[in-house]
């Protein structure tokens, strides 16, 4: 008797589980000229972060009108994006040698106390692209100041970089 209920409780289980598993919740029908939006995606940055180190200032528009970038002597510094070098050169007081790149007819993006540059004026240059090392000239400490500015104006690099804010 405890092998026929055996049987047919694992027949009966095994009948639910087939049942289940073969159900579909229907799908309602879809309505003539309604679209269903993609799901949201995160917005791709237009600038990325031209060294790795840690911010040790932000821009607060009156004192900092950029980023400060802690680093050794001789880290990378990349080109935030795509672009034309329009500036290389020390004569701008409190910068130090610095590299700025002209990215559009909008955005320019300025990277200050290099220890050595390695683009020339004109040259175009790519996201990523190593265009300097990271030095102190100008300051008291190893650092790379970064701005960018819109329409000549600094702006807070923090939300392009991030990708909050594409223009």
């Amino acid at each position: 008797m405890h092998l026929q209920t055996f049987a047919f409780r694992t027949g009966a289980a095994l009948l639910v589980a087939a049942g289940l598993a073969a159900c579909t919740t229907p799908q309602p029908p879809a309505r003539p000229g309604v679209t269903i939006p993609p799901p949201a995606q995160q917005p791709q940055a237009m600038f990325i972060r031209p060294a790795s180190g840690t911010t040790i200032a932000r821009f607060d528009g009156v004192r900092s009108k950029g980023l400060d970038i802690a680093g050794n002597l001789g880290d990378p510094i990349v080109a935030s994006a795509d672009g034309r070098v329009v500036y290389v050169g020390g004569e701008l007081r409190s910068y130090g040698n610095m590299v700025i790149v002209k990215h559009n007819d909008t955005f320019l993006t300025a990277y200050a106390h290099a220890q050595t540059i390695l683009v020339k004026e004109n040259a175009v240059v790519r996201q990523g692209q190593k265009i300097a090392e990271m030095g102190k000239s100008e300051t008291d400490r190893v650092k790379l100041h970064f701005e960018i500015r819109k329409n000549g104006t600094a702006v807070d690099p923090e939300p392009y970089l991030s990708g909050r804010l594409q223009q």
